[in-house]
């Protein structure tokens, strides 16, 4: 499951200030370029749910807490004296909830610090003292920096910015909103009003979602393990722009025992619920990582599926293939991951502009690859979750430039940029509550 599909309360479990040191040293591997979700995986059991807590709200304003900082603290302290710093000035931010009592969380700072850092207990006593003295002062002077107004990556809020000129500005806000999670039902074991009710004789609230037939969105997240049905498979996490893809691979149906090719598989939701769907297909999931595509296996075998797995850059079509041309592909390509920031926070401060040139390159390459492979008639679905039109509408505009006209069709009911906005076509509903996609569906002429 999507580590941020959950709401673990931060007041359960460890001492805060054992929790603070714990977030602090995430937040400290995050600015140093290491994935969230790796830091996580490493914290005591006990302290994880608090800690991932913590974390994504200290992400979610990492720009503004790094402002005051340097402002409060002109002088550069030891790396953990200023994630410890960060921290707290993040949580300690202007909110209508404020996760704990201000004096409270400068008192398990403080006593974080005395713990870790005995020389340093002072120094933090007393900037996040003047800090909450000054308060109104400094959020409204860091309000004129944009890394610490938009609390994003000063290159990211420009590519927005460019990209969509008018909506940048909600992207950026809608980034740092708490996902709602949704769930996939499958299709042979119940429908999402039976699924609905199921949830409320166990205490759960939930709808289902107009225009997507296999979804239901939770009113508020829950761990996995206590909602029924799903060690059996009944229902999986996956958001809502996530389930587009299945349908439009499939299309008006295919054929009993189809071949289709799933190229960039792990973690295997789409997977699923292709073969959820569409039981008889001849499916093939590549990945190139061999224990990602174990997560597929897993992923399948839990929701009582089979498909032929191959670790296998889906590039190198020579090291996989067969020679059997596919009815249709689905290429999950890799990118950004800009259209899901709110369940990653840390991806906008992970990733460089480079990053942008090099993942498209390997998406042109990708389709390069494997648009040959696929069945005169037959569909190829690309699909990425970024805002970015480098790794969307740009890429697939390029491909048809590459491609004679009478070989590679863009079907017109392609969905396109899928943006979290209340005016991109779909019930306001279903909209806010999906992620930044993108999706082209290109058909290849019989003749």
């Amino acid at each position: 499951m999507n580590a941020s599909n959950t709401s673990p309360s931060p007041h359960a479990g460890p001492p805060l200030s054992r929790l603070l040191e714990l977030t602090s040293e995430a937040v400290q591997a995050v600015r140093s370029g290491r994935s969230l979700t790796d830091v996580l995986a490493k914290a005591p059991p006990a302290a994880r749910g608090g800690t991932q807590a913590l974390s994504f709200a200290v992400l979610r304003r990492l720009g503004a807490a790094q402002a005051v900082r340097a402002g409060l603290a002109p002088r550069q302290p030891p790396p953990n004296v200023e994630a410890l710093l960060i921290t707290a000035l993040a949580l300690l931010w202007p909110d209508e909830n404020p996760p704990y009592p201000e004096h409270t969380l400068v008192d398990q700072a403080v006593t974080a610090a005395r713990k870790r850092m005995p020389a340093a207990a002072s120094f933090v006593n007393a900037v996040l003292r003047r800090f909450l003295r000054e308060r109104d002062v400094w959020v409204a002077k860091v309000q004129q920096d944009p890394v610490a107004a938009w609390n994003h990556p000063l290159w990211w809020i420009e590519r927005v910015r460019r990209d969509w000129p008018e909506q940048w500005q909600t992207l950026l806000l809608q980034a740092h909103l708490h996902p709602p999670m949704a769930l996939r039902v499958h299709r042979g074991r119940g429908t999402p009003q039976s699924v609905v009710a199921r949830l409320a004789e166990a205490g759960i609230a939930a709808h289902a979602v107009p225009g997507f037939d296999d979804a239901v969105v939770l009113d508020r997240g829950w761990p996995v393990e206590r909602l029924p049905g799903f060690a059996q498979g009944d229902v999986s996490v996956q958001d809502l722009s996530a389930q587009r893809a299945a349908g439009l691979v499939l299309g008006a149906g295919l054929p009993a025992g189809a071949r289709v090719l799933d190229a960039c598989a792990a973690p295997g939701g789409k997977t699923a619920h292709l073969l959820e769907r569409a039981p008889s297909l001849n499916l093939l999931a590549l990945d190139a990582d061999a224990s990602r595509l174990a997560r597929v296996k897993q992923t399948l075998d839990r929701v009582g599926a089979t498909a032929e797995l191959k670790a296998a850059d889906a590039r190198q079509v020579a090291t996989w293939w067969d020679g059997q041309p596919f009815d249709a592909i689905l290429l999950d390509a890799p990118c950004t991951a800009s259209g899901i920031v709110r369940r990653h926070p840390d991806i906008a401060w992970l990733r460089r502009p480079e990053d942008v040139t090099a993942l498209a390159r390997t998406q042109a390459e990708l389709l390069d690859a494997l648009w040959p492979l696929l069945k005169p008639g037959g569909r190829l679905v690309y699909a990425t979750c970024s805002l970015f039109k480098a790794e969307g509408q740009h890429q697939i505009d390029a491909f048809l430039q590459r491609i004679p006209q009478d070989q590679a069709r863009l079907d017109p009911d392609s969905p396109g940029h899928c943006l979290p906005l209340p005016d991109n076509g779909a019930a306001a509903t279903a909209v806010a509550a999906a992620d930044g996609f993108f999706y082209a569906v290109l058909h290849k002429p019989t003749s």
